[in-house]
């Protein structure tokens, strides 16, 4: 029988956590910032889906942690090396086009992810991962939506869809690696291996590159750090933003 590290288990649901909370910062930024107000509507709304499961699993978080933490604390009193998010979903929003691409390599992500985890030997993951499993479906539908409308779009809308599937990529590759939490995680039952995901989701992404009549990056040139807590300079100037008021007044409550 696999004895589950209380440990392995905190770091586990942070790291997804993380993902959540510092893409849907990403995504907020964007508020009546977006091409019509239909989609300043809609993506509105993914980033308030994404915050809401972000603050289910920092909130499981903070009961695992020893420290016992409350998700607040979590989410505005770590540094930005104790932050162990993807690098993907802290990149800058860019244009709509970055914003669409990078939204649409996540969310095909996380779709296959929720799905796996609906399984989880762990009850409260596995009833988040069937919660977000529902979100996940719209928000993949959309952004592969976008992706396709643009990239076989204008010539104008290929290019700025190709240039931004360019930039992003290399961030891709690092969602597949396996560390040694995933691996204690999926050996306890609780977690998946991230490379098992990685053939559904080059076939679902190659699939929808070659709709959208964009070409496909190679991977010669993959970055990887955020699980970590190695980032890139972004993410300072975000937690700065999202930790400003919880660090100025401490303790304050509404």
């Amino acid at each position: 029988m696999t004895v589950i590290s209380r440990d392995t288990l905190f770091a586990y649901v942070l790291r997804h956590g993380d993902d959540c909370l510092i893409l849907s910062q990403r995504l907020g930024d964007l508020i009546s910032r977006a091409p019509e107000l239909e989609e300043d509507i809609a993506l509105a709304n993914i980033a308030l889906d994404i915050l809401g499961i972000g603050r289910l699993l920092l909130q499981y978080a903070g009961e695992l942690e020893a420290e016992e933490r409350s998700e607040d604390d979590l989410a505005f009193g770590r540094t930005e090396r104790e932050f162990t998010n993807l690098l993907l979903v802290e990149t800058p929003n860019g244009d709509f086009a970055h914003t669409m691409v990078r939204q649409y390599l996540f969310d095909a992500y996380q779709d296959l992810l929720w799905n796996r985890l609906v399984d989880s030997s762990d009850e409260t993951i596995a009833g988040i991962a069937g919660k977000a499993r529902k979100e996940s479906r719209y928000h993949l539908r959309h952004s592969r939506s976008w992706v396709v409308r643009l990239g076989d779009g204008t010539a104008e809308s290929n290019r700025r869809m190709q240039q931004a599937l360019e930039s992003v990529w290399r961030f891709t590759g690092e969602m597949f690696i396996d560390d040694e939490i995933d691996r204690a995680a999926a050996e306890a039952g609780f977690g998946v291996l991230p490379s098992s995901l990685s053939d559904a989701w080059n076939h679902e992404v190659t699939t929808t590159i070659e709709t959208a009549t964009l070409s496909r990056p190679d991977d010669s040139s993959i970055r990887t750090g955020g699980r970590d807590g190695r980032h890139s300079e972004s993410i300072g100037p975000l937690l700065a933003e999202m930790q400003h008021m919880y660090r100025s007044f401490p303790g304050a409550s509404w």
